[in-house]
This record gives C-alpha cells, structure tokens and sequence, in this order.
C-alpha cells in the first residue's frame, strides 16, 4: 500500500478521482452551455447545497465544460467584506482583453472596455479609490451611475455584445454566491434578466449554501424563471462505494464490502468525508483488499484530521455566544430544530436569539430549511460541536 500512490484527495474543492452520482447536473449544464452559445433561451444554474458536497468541484468541471465548447471563462470566489464590484471588475478586464486579442477584434470589444472603465469610475466615486488599470476613455452615461443594479446589467449587456460580436460565449462562475448583499445580488439577477431578454451569449454558473433560492427570490420575485437550483446533496450508499472502490481498483487495490458499508454509515455519503476515509484507510492498510478493521482503526485518524482541517476553521471564527447557540443546536441531536428548543436549551427567550442567528446565518454556519427552524450547513458539525465543548451545562 504505497502512500505516494494514493488515490484519494481530500481538500478544499480538489478534485475527486471519481466524479460519482453528479450526471444529471452535468448534463443539466452541458445542455445550458450549448443553448446559451446558439443564443437560444435557457435557466442560468445556481448549485446549492451544505458544506463538503462538492459544489466547487461541479464548478470545476463545468467550467471545463464550457472552455472545451469554446468559452471564455472568468471564475470569481466571493467572501465577506468584499463587494461585488470591486470583485468582478478585474476579472471583466481580462476578459475584454482575451476578447481583444481575437484577429479582427472590432468596435464591440472596445466598446465593452470603454464601459468597463466608466462601471471602474464610478466605483471609485462609491467606494474609493481602485487601481484596476484600464489605458481607454469611458463611455460616459454606460455603467457610471454608481448604482450597480443599474451600472452591472449595462456591463454584462456590453460584453455580452463584445461575445456576440466575435461569434463566441461568455461564462461566468461564481462560488459562495451567499455571501453577496441584497442590493449585490439583485444586482446579478437584473444582469442575466437583461442577457435573456436581449438573448446574448453570456451565462452565470454559480453555487452557494441552501439558503440561496430564499435569498434570490426575496431579491427579485422573477429569479426562479431566470435560474435553475440543482441540489447538490450526499451521494447514495451506491455511488458512495463507487467513489472509494473505482480509484482503488484503478490501482490494484479493493475495498471489502463490510469496509465500504462502514464507511458510508460514518461518512453519511458525503463526499469530502468519504475522500478523508478513503485517504487515511489506505496509508493504514498492509494489504489488499482494505478490510472493516482498517477502517475502524482509521476513526482515530480521521477524526482529528476532520476537526482541524475541516472543522474548526469555521469553529474558531465564533464568538462566545455564537459557539453556545451552535452548541444548543448539536445538544437537540442531528437535524433542524426549532429557534424555540434552542432558546429552552440555553434558557433564554425566543426574541433575544434573533442578533446572533443572524450573524451565524450570515456567516455561512446555519440556513433555515423551514420556516422556525435552524440546521447546520456544515454537516456532522453536530458531533464536532459535542467534542469542541463536552462540558456543556444547559
């Protein structure tokens, strides 16, 4: 069992060496590519889904989708503290100058750049200054009224013209699409309604936690005919075992059939987990095929690794209370649970949960998957937040 051979990659977003029970997404997005470059009407996709489904990794392959159909791609990660603007002006540039470069580039590309620097221009005006260098006069009244669900949709229609205008398309992918404000994110649903509207090649692919759908829609009441929301959840017992046994056989080695089930009952079938397992069986294992008792042994492993390398990075963001209120939530056991158990637990009323519930919600740590009730978005949290603080009084 050569530990440099290993198959498996846990990781952040790192590709798994089997990509398992995500064909109908897959195909959902390969049909969207190829009706959006014929510049035929169809849903731009938002995936959803909790923390270590994969989400990024689909991003990743569908972005190689699109540059293999003949795309050109820009991909942009959003976070906290960093507004859409400032985020995705950069990337527009390279973008424009990709497009620049095609022999016969014409006034179109040109065109986009010039409104380009009036959408940078007005940023500074709004937010303060930006060195996002741009050698070209703006196109003055395009995308320079400082108000971005005016400016954004002016932009995109711009160098959706540029895309039209040198026979190809547009893609953009956006990760953690959450963490976008209200007005942010209005912002984007308004751009993809002007790009149906006037049938231009240029698409948004993106991804965010459950609570997306509710956010798009309390934005703008049309997002659910501009989008489409694939969940991305855990995968079955079936394409569980598919994921750890393919790679494996691949390179001579076979899992037993009581280790893979054992797995999948640790793992819940999600697909970070299962790479965690199958990573650190394999560098136990003496001999194959990897056994039940490879994988017992392999909990004492894995379980540290879990905690500090997946875990606890969102742990210690936390504040004293915002780790209490977690904590009532894993106290209840897995599952949602309503705000008003979670008060009973901590012993407080409903009405003074409603500060820090925001911030988790807003933090990415909890969604609501019905009305009253909280659930973690990053799953098994429930067992971590049980070893984080085992001494919890209630």
């Amino acid at each position: 069992m050569d530990p440099i051979k290993n198959p498996f990659a846990p990781g952040a977003g790192s590709p798994p060496p089997e990509l398992v029970g995500r064909d109908p997404i897959l195909e959902q997005a390969r049909v969207l590519l190829g009706r959006v470059k014929q510049k035929k009407p169809e849903k731009s996709m938002l995936l959803t889904g909790l923390r270590g489904v994969g989400k990024t990794v689909l991003l990743n392959e569908i972005k190689r989708m699109a540059e293999v159909a003949g795309y050109h791609t820009i991909s942009i990660e959003a976070h906290e503290g960093k507004a859409l603007g400032l985020l995705i002006a950069p990337y527009l540039r390279s973008l424009l100058y990709d497009l620049d470069r095609i022999a016969g580039a014409g006034d179109k590309v040109k065109r986009g750049l010039a409104v380009l620097r009036s959408f940078i221009g007005a940023l500074k005006l709004t937010v303060g200054d930006v060195s996002i260098g741009l050698d070209i006069d703006p196109e003055k009244g395009s995308a320079d009224s400082g108000d971005l669900e005016i400016d954004l949709p002016n932009l995109f229609a711009a160098i959706g013209e540029a895309a039209e205008d040198r026979n190809t398309a547009v893609a953009i992918f956006i990760d953690e699409i959450q963490y976008f404000s209200h007005k942010e994110l209005g912002a984007l649903i308004m751009a993809m309604h002007r790009m149906q509207q006037r049938q231009l090649p240029l698409v948004l692919l993106g991804a965010g936690l459950p609570i997306l759908p509710g956010m798009a829609g309390a934005s703008k009441s049309y997002a659910e005919r501009l989008f489409s929301f694939p969940i991305v959840g855990a995968l079955s017992q079936e394409n569980s075992a598919k994921a750890l046994q393919e790679p494996a056989q691949d390179a001579g080695v076979a899992f037993e059939i009581a280790a893979l089930n054992e797995v999948f009952r640790l793992t819940k079938g999600y697909p970070y987990f299962l790479q965690e397992w199958g990573y650190v069986s394999w560098n136990l294992a003496t001999e194959s095929p990897i056994n039940l008792q490879v994988v017992r042994d392999a909990r004492s492993t894995v379980i540290p690794r879990l905690d500090e390398n997946f875990f606890r990075v969102r742990y210690d963001r936390l504040t004293p209370s915002e780790k209490n209120f977690l904590r009532a939530i894993a106290e209840l056991g897995p599952g949602a649970h309503r705000t008003g158990d979670i008060a009973e637990i901590l012993k407080v009323k409903v009405t003074s949960l409603g500060p820090v519930r925001a911030k988790l919600i807003n933090k990415g740590m909890i969604y609501s998957p019905a009305h009253g009730d909280m659930d973690f978005t990053v799953p098994l949290f429930d067992d971590f937040m049980i070893r984080a603080i085992p001494n919890f009084k209630r």
